[in-house]
């Protein structure tokens, strides 16, 4: 435990049990609470708000010295609490079990996904849908990550209360250090062999995921390369042992570079994937100016817009199709501008300022903007 001086308001940042590895979550929790950590001092001088990032023990410090650290603890799903009131609970993502600390009376969720109404099992999605609403009957305010959440939150919650979007970042890894997927050669001057084009996915390879249909598709287009990265888990594994399809490549557990990389030299990414609250990677995937192939399914046609194609079934000829026009639109001057345009609006510092903003109005402090109507939903990026 580690607590800074007592503040007039006191703000506490849950990240239940999120940590690396957990995909977009920790990567949403960790970036906006970067930037959290860096107004910390500013906020504390100018309206005496103090924040504390409630985590793992083995994550204390890991947002620098300028917020305070409350270890999460396994009793927290029964009983929280805390040495000193906190005046605003923000819990950074609906999987997050801890209940909020006794006495606080602000208590704000974001809401990533219902990922589980399009599953098939009856009994997990009624285990979730209980968990859900437990989780909305100890929260006053929902932020949503996508329109398409916040759509679902009301028709299949029936939450009522105060709901606004706030759009997620994403990253560029463009100019960031890059190194080759394992077998490729380092690139032009090296002395090695041209990089034959390839196409790209990265994700967990859940079934949710759909990579199932990108094996077909590499089964219906022998002459195209395909390369699925993503984490060493078990989806993956057993995927990567079902395949064998020469022109069919997996890569697990790369690297920030060696993700760098494949984004920066595949013809063009693809991403059908079936259930999402946002989907970080074809943003990252666009930041290159790489022509981006998504299911159109749940967030993915908000996220994608007009300079993402998409496939609406999956067989794959079809999807071929799709794919071979997309990359030949790809190439037509101002395209590849126009997709970087597109992602650049998906930003981690605009993200964080209206968290900030919104802890300023429930808060009450001076000069913060007044809250949206509730039956409205706000926007926090680009429309």
């Amino acid at each position: 435990m580690r607590l800074l001086p007592p503040a007039h308001h006191e703000v506490l940042v849950s990240l239940g049990r999120s940590g690396p590895g957990d995909g977009g979550i920790f990567e949403f929790s960790s970036q906006v609470g970067e930037r959290i950590a860096a107004a910390a001092p500013a906020w504390r001088e100018a309206h005496g708000v103090g924040f504390t990032f409630h985590l793992r023990p083995e994550l204390a410090g890991a947002f620098g010295a300028d917020v305070g650290y409350w270890p999460l603890r396994p009793l927290h799903r029964l009983l929280h609490r805390t040495p000193r009131p906190f005046a605003l609970w923000h819990t950074t993502h609906q999987m997050n079990k801890s209940l909020p600390p006794q006495g606080c009376t602000r208590r704000l969720a974001t809401i990533h996904d219902l990922n589980y109404l399009y599953g098939s099992n009856a009994f997990s999605r009624w285990r979730h849908q209980r968990r859900m609403l437990a989780l909305l009957g100890r929260t006053d305010h929902v932020v949503a990550i996508s329109r398409h959440t916040a759509a679902d939150v009301r028709r299949h919650l029936h939450w009522r209360g105060p709901l606004e979007v706030i759009l997620n970042g994403a990253r560029s890894f463009v100019g960031a250090p890059q190194r080759p997927l394992e077998g490729w050669p380092a690139g032009p001057g090296t002395g090695a062999r041209p990089s034959p084009p390839f196409l790209f996915h990265l994700s967990r390879m859940s079934p949710s995921k759909n990579p199932q249909a990108i094996v077909e598709l590499a089964r219906a287009w022998p002459a195209m390369l395909f390369v699925l990265c993503g984490p060493d888990g078990d989806d993956s594994r057993r995927l990567r042992a079902a395949v064998d399809l020469p022109n069919v490549q997996f890569h697990l557990g790369i690297d920030e570079a060696q993700k760098a990389w494949a984004y920066a030299h595949c013809a063009g990414f693809l991403f059908p994937s079936l259930t999402e609250g946002f989907g970080l990677p074809p943003i990252e995937a666009m930041h290159f100016g790489k022509p981006v192939f998504l299911a159109r399914r749940t967030s993915l046609p908000e996220i994608g817009g007009d300079v993402a194609r998409y496939f609406d079934d999956f067989d794959p000829r079809a999807m071929r199709r799709v794919v071979e026009a997309g990359l030949a639109r790809a190439s037509e001057p101002g395209a590849a501008e126009a997709i970087r345009r597109h992602a650049a609006r998906f930003d981690w510092d605009r993200a964080a300022a209206d968290y900030l903003a919104l802890y300023a109005r429930l808060l009450g402090l001076p000069g913060a903007a007044p809250a949206a109507p509730a039956a409205t939903t706000g926007t926090g990026g680009p429309g």
